[in-house]
Parts: structure tokens; C-alpha cells; sequence
């Protein structure tokens, strides 16, 4: 099966949700904040291995606790993948943590403020800020 094949999208997009559905109501460990979100999948065309990008709403303690405890839940999750899709093989699991969407949330507040400045500094300029 190639990278880009529709089989692994197919395989790609199944996977994600039942990994999500399963971190959201299927594991009890406390060190997981509940604000965890899967973002992407990767399944490798030979089906041996899987990387899960996962963000993590909260401080670096809260995430650096969520990506160990979903680390030693990964046995647990992989019986819960192995029921609900049927695989020639289960891969195995490497949680990567994505802080793409807190990178994109700090960008905006940035520009935000940027814009927010320059307007107040036209206001106290006395121009309407029109070229």
C-alpha cells in the first residue's frame, strides 16, 4: 500500500476518529487532560506503526503529564483500536505532542495587540489612519 493510496487515507481517517472517540471517553487515567484533542494521524503504509499528533489545551506540566499517560495507556488503547477496526495489524502508537493550534492562538493575540496599538496611536496622532 503506497503513502498517499485512498486505502491509507481511508485507514489514515478511521483510525483518527476511533483514537479520538477512545482518548475522549475511553481512558480513566487522571494524568490526561480532558481538553485533548487528536489532530492528525499517520498510519504507515505497512500497518506496523502510527504517528498521533495530539494537542493538549493547558500549561507544559499539563502536557508533558497528558503525552506520559497516554504513552503508558498505549497497550490499552491499542487492544480498544485492535475491537474496533479490523486491521491486519494493530499498529503501535507514537504520541506526538502538536502545539500548532497554541502557536496559532499566540499569533492572533499577537497581531491583535499590533493592531490594536496602531490604532491608538492614529487615534492620539489625530489621524484616522487613511492613506
Amino acid at each position: 500500500m503506497r503513502k498517499n493510496s485512498v486505502k491509507n487515507t481511508r485507514v489514515n481517517g478511521e483510525v483518527h476518529r476511533v483514537l479520538a472517540e477512545v482518548i475522549r471517553s475511553g481512558i480513566k487515567d487522571p494524568r490526561i487532560n480532558p481538553m485533548t484533542s487528536v489532530v492528525s494521524v499517520e498510519v504507515a503504509p505497512d500497518l506496523k506503526t502510527c504517528k498521533a499528533w495530539v494537542s493538549v489545551l493547558g500549561d507544559e506540566e499539563s502536557q508533558r503529564e497528558t503525552i506520559e499517560g497516554l504513552k503508558s495507556a498505549e497497550g490499552y488503547i491499542r487492544s480498544l483500536l485492535a475491537k474496533k477496526i479490523n486491521l491486519r495489524n494493530t499498529p503501535e502508537i507514537r504520541f506526538i505532542l502538536d502545539q500548532s493550534i497554541a502557536y496559532g492562538v499566540s499569533m492572533s493575540k499577537k497581531i491583535e495587540d499590533i493592531n490594536r496599538a496602531d490604532e491608538e496611536r492614529h487615534v492620539n496622532d489625530g489621524t484616522d489612519g487613511d492613506i
